[in-house]
């Protein structure tokens, strides 16, 4: 395997769920080449500060004034989307000086975990947090805590409940869901009755709902294209194969899983096993999984975010609000549909984490 796709949920998972592990825990110096030396920035974005997004470039500041101390929650690291972030936040924290440490919680079932985290972030007196959060509602009490004690709380990858936080980096989900939808509509012959199970993820994270309301409003443009059923369930391969199952024998004429990367991934053997070569299989958003799959001509279609973009601005953001400098306090990547046709176009280094990476958990700052 070229890329953290399956990765060792031991292996990556904080060996306690204190701050007192940072012997467990890798370290990279800040003199690895910095993301400020990448063509990553400027990076095209909205800003939806106002709450009405307008075309923007975002690029971060040069160097921090000081080493600050951030502490980054993830909800796992059980595929690459969420190294993709990691690399992100660590080659941008290198690039700024400033020290990092990141905890992830194990998967979205688990926000008693992150919760937790966040307590032992808020111990360790942080100069800022950077939280993909499980439940921004779930984490809303952490949130006005942090703001109490003056520690300024930045919001990357999963939406949040509006003006949530100071900052935030994520993409708007009903968009990308949409553009998937489209997508799936491109590729349809005129006639095709498209019978879809839609796999939006976990319940109650917000981007699930999201993605799927998204892709119901496209599709629902053509009279031939029918949502039999939505299968919600947590963003691993093993809980999405068992949905999969289900409904290949519950709905025998579905012929379209849309849903998440470890959906399409745990489809194409499920959909192989029945013998349906018919159905067609699309992603809503990008991992490594992904961009091999959508090559071979296993599915039709993902969505991509570009997060190791949305890593690194949620780093300028956290250190723009301890810095008290103007700050984007609302950036949304620009969704789009990736098939064969676009992604030669893709900027892949926005995207994915090369495949020779790591992922590292801690950034000491020179």
């Amino acid at each position: 395997m070229t890329r953290m796709t399956c990765l060792s949920i031991n292996r990556l998972r904080p060996i306690r769920s204190t701050l007192g592990i940072a012997a467990g825990l890798a370290l990279v110096s800040a003199a690895t080449p910095a993301a400020a030396e990448t063509p990553w920035f400027p990076m095209k974005v909205y800003d939806a500060s106002s709450g009405t997004p307008k075309p923007a470039e975002y690029t971060p500041l040069p160097k921090a004034e000081k080493p600050y101390k951030l502490c980054i929650l993830f909800p796992h690291m059980k595929d690459s989307f969420w190294v993709a972030v990691a690399y992100g936040i660590v080659k941008q924290a290198q690039a700024m000086n400033v020290n990092m440490t990141l905890y992830e919680a194990g998967g979205y079932e688990n926000l008693p975990k992150q919760l937790s985290q966040f307590d032992d972030c808020m111990a360790s007196n942080p100069d800022a947090i950077v939280v993909g959060a499980i439940s921004g509602a779930g984490l809303s009490k952490k949130f006005e805590e942090a703001k109490a004690k003056g520690v300024p709380v930045v919001g990357v990858a999963n939406p949040l409940p509006p003006n949530a936080l100071p900052a935030a980096i994520y993409v708007d989900f009903v968009a990308m869901g949409e553009v998937t939808g489209e997508g799936l509509l491109a590729q349809a012959k005129p006639g095709d009755k498209l019978n879809i199970v839609t796999f939006p993820g976990p319940a109650g994270s917000g981007w699930a709902e999201s993605f799927n309301e998204g892709f119901k409003k496209a599709v629902a443009k053509n009279p031939n294209a029918k949502i039999l059923a939505e299968k919600f369930g947590d963003s691993g391969v093993a809980v999405q194969l068992q949905l999969i199952q289900d409904a290949l024998q519950a709905y025998p004429n579905m012929n379209v899983i849309w849903g998440t990367a470890p959906t399409a991934e745990a489809a194409i053997g499920a959909v192989a096993e029945a013998g349906r070569s018919d159905m067609k299989i699309m992603s809503s958003y990008e991992n490594q999984a992904m961009l091999d799959a959508l090559n071979r001509g296993d599915i039709l279609a993902f969505a991509t975010q570009y997060p190791v973009g949305e890593g690194a601005i949620s780093v300028d953001q956290a250190v723009r609000l301890i810095e008290k400098k103007p700050v984007m306090s609302l950036a949304q990547p620009l969704a789009s549909a990736v098939d064969k046709t676009t992604v030669p176009k893709l900027q892949m280094d926005l995207v994915l984490a090369p495949g020779s990476w790591k992922p590292v958990y801690s950034v000491k700052a020179k």
